[in-house]
């Protein structure tokens, strides 16, 4: 696939590690509201997913005893509190290196609220590797879908130049609805079956990334 389209990357879990972090939310808002069960990372794995009332709704949490916005509120106090402790994951800042070399442009799609994005990615030194970072304007985590269809219309970039990478179904979503090709990579917050079930070019190191993207 030659580069004259745009990589969007996802960003937690593909290119911020928070996985562990975000594991340990999920268990510590259930302790603090009052719920027995606790969750192991692989058990998480299985449960995590966009939108996040969903998610939160599968983990148990009774909307009734405690609305989402509440519920979601909270959690961003917490998370805010200790992300800065995640590191950028594993081979990113060399495959953002070689993928600019290679001549994509490269942008970042996330389900998060956009200046929280911005002070993340900049927070980590990633901002000049992109040219767009593209975020929600709230955090209740719905869905990027549209954020990444006005981009491309507004752009004019043909989207079956462009790349999807993520870590979720939710980002082969994403990638279906733009109407771009999707590489998942499963070292972030869903399991390696979900993705497969979703997508045909899944990744256990996104270093893989430049390689995969010569076969598509």
């Amino acid at each position: 696939m030659q580069p004259n389209g745009m990589i969007f990357w996802d960003w937690n879990g593909t290119l911020m590690d928070d996985v562990d972090f975000t594991h340990s939310c999920l268990n510590w808002m259930l302790e603090t509201h009052g719920y027995p069960q606790r969750y192991d990372l692989a058990a998480y794995r299985e449960l995590f997913g966009f939108p996040i009332e969903n998610y939160y709704r599968c983990a148990g949490f009774d909307f009734a005893r405690h609305p989402y916005p509440e519920l979601a509120a909270r959690f961003m106090e917490h998370y805010n509190a200790g992300v800065p402790g995640c590191a950028v994951t594993a081979h990113a800042v060399d495959t953002l290196q070689t993928l600019a070399r290679m001549g994509w442009q490269q942008a970042v799609l996330s389900a998060s609220r956009r200046d929280y994005l911005i002070e993340q990615v900049r927070a980590r030194g990633l901002e000049d590797y992109f040219t767009e970072l593209l975020g929600l304007q709230d955090i209740y985590g719905v869905s990027k879908v549209q954020v990444g269809k006005d981009w491309l219309r507004n752009s004019g970039v043909d989207p079956a130049a462009c790349v999807m990478v993520g870590d979720t179904t939710h980002d082969a979503e994403v990638a279906a609805a733009m109407g771009t090709k999707c590489v998942l990579c499963t070292s972030g917050h869903q399991s390696r079956a979900r993705l497969e079930a979703v997508c045909a070019h899944v990744i256990d190191d996104i270093s893989q990334l430049p390689g995969v993207l010569e076969t598509l």
